[in-house]
C-alpha cells in the first residue's frame, strides 16, 4: 500500500462507540473517552508515518509500540501493526518483524496487507538464516512461509501483464491526461511486481534448499573425519532423499558408495553403485576401478 494511501487511511477512519463499563457511567462520558483514545492513535499513528517514511525506523518503532494495545478494535489496527513490523523489518530486527507480519494476519485475516506481510514474513526468516554450518531451522522457516506464499498467490500471465504494461505506457504518452489510462497503468505496474516477488520467493527456496542440502552433507563429512561411517551414511542418504534437486546430491552418492565400501558393506555398496550410474550415465568410466573393487571382494 503506497504512502498516499496509509494517509487516506488515517483521515478516513471511523472509530467503534465503546459500550458502558458500568451502572452509573453514561454513555456520553464513555463515548468522550473513545473518541480521545481513537484521537491519540491518530495522532501517534501520523507522527510514526512520517518517521517511517523519513527512514527513521527506530524512532518509528517506539511511537508505535504504544499504540499496539490502544489501537485494538479500532480501524488502525492492522496499519499500525503492518507499519510496525516494516520498521522491525527496515531496522533489521527480523525475528520481531516476523512476530509482527505473523500477529497481524492471525489478528486481522481480512487486512489488505495479507500478502505484503506473507512475503515479508518468509523474507524476514530469510534474513534470519545463518551461514550453513550453523542450526537451520529459521532456513526452514523461511522455505515453509515461501510457500505458503506461493499457494496462496499462484503466478499470473506475466507476458501479459508485461503487455499490458507497455500498452498504457505508449497511451499514456499519446493522452497524458487519461485518468482510465493512468489507472490502468498503475494496476499492471503493482501486478507486474508482484510477479517479481512469486519469482524471487522460488528463486529463493532454491537457494535455501541448496543451504540445507550443504549443511547435511557437511554434517556427513564431519562423521567421515571422525571415522564414524555408519552416521555419515544417515546423513548422506538424508541429503539423497531430502534434496535430490540440489548439486550435493551427486556428493552424496559417491559418499554413501564409499562408507559403505569402508564397511565392508560389499552387496549394498553394489546396489548404491548401480542407482548412482543410473543417475549419473556419465560416471561409467570414473567409477569402473570402484566396481572392480566391489566385484572382487563380493566374490570373496
Amino acid at each position: 500500500m503506497s504512502v498516499a494511501s496509509l494517509f487516506s487511511r488515517v483521515v478516513l477512519m471511523l472509530f467503534a462507540i465503546g459500550l458502558l463499563m458500568s451502572s452509573g457511567c453514561s454513555s456520553s462520558k464513555q463515548a468522550a473517552k473513545s473518541t480521545t483514545a481513537t484521537s491519540r492513535v491518530t495522532e501517534g499513528y501520523g507522527k510514526a508515518l512520517k518517521m517511517y517514511v523519513k527512514g527513521d525506523y527506530s524512532a518509528a518503532v517506539l511511537a508505535l509500540e504504544p499504540l499496539l494495545f490502544t489501537s485494538r478494535a479500532t480501524a488502525l489496527e492492522d496499519d499500525v501493526l503492518f507499519l510496525l513490523a516494516q520498521s522491525y523489518f527496515r531496522s533489521g530486527q527480523y525475528l520481531l518483524a516476523a512476530d509482527m507480519f505473523t500477529r497481524l494476519q492471525q489478528q486481522i485475516s481480512s487486512t489488505p496487507y495479507a500478502r505484503t506481510a506473507q512475503f515479508l514474513l518468509a523474507k524476514s526468516y530469510e534474513k534470519l538464516s545463518p551461514h550453513f554450518e550453523l542450526d537451520q531451522q529459521f532456513t526452514r522457516k523461511s522455505i515453509e512461509q515461501y510457500a505458503v506464499y506461493l499457494d496462496l498467490y499462484p503466478m499470473v500471465d506475466s507476458s501479459k501483464i508485461a503487455s499490458d504494461v507497455e500498452t498504457y505506457k505508449e497511451l499514456l504518452k499519446i493522452n497524458p491526461g487519461n485518468s482510465a489510462y493512468k489507472q490502468s497503468y498503475a494496476t499492471a505496474n503493482a501486478q507486474f511486481a508482484r510477479v517479481d516477488s512469486l519469482r524471487y520467493a522460488e528463486k529463493a527456496i532454491t537457494v535455501l534448499r541448496e543451504k540445507l542440502a550443504k549443511n547435511t552433507y557437511f554434517i556427513a563429512r564431519q562423521y567421515i573425519q571422525l571415522k564414524k561411517y555408519k552416521a555419515a551414511g544417515i546423513f548422506y542418504d538424508e541429503v539423497i532423499k531430502r534434496y535430490p534437486d540440489t548439486i550435493y546430491v551427486k556428493q552424496a552418492w559417491e559418499g554413501k558408495v564409499d562408507v559403505l565400501i569402508k564397511r565392508k558393506k560389499w552387496f549394498d555398496a553394489q546396489q548404491a553403485l548401480d542407482q548412482y550410474l543410473q543417475l549419473f550415465p556419465d560416471k561409467q568410466k570414473e567409477m569402473q576401478g570402484t566396481r572392480e573393487k566391489i566385484k572382487q571382494n563380493f566374490k570373496n
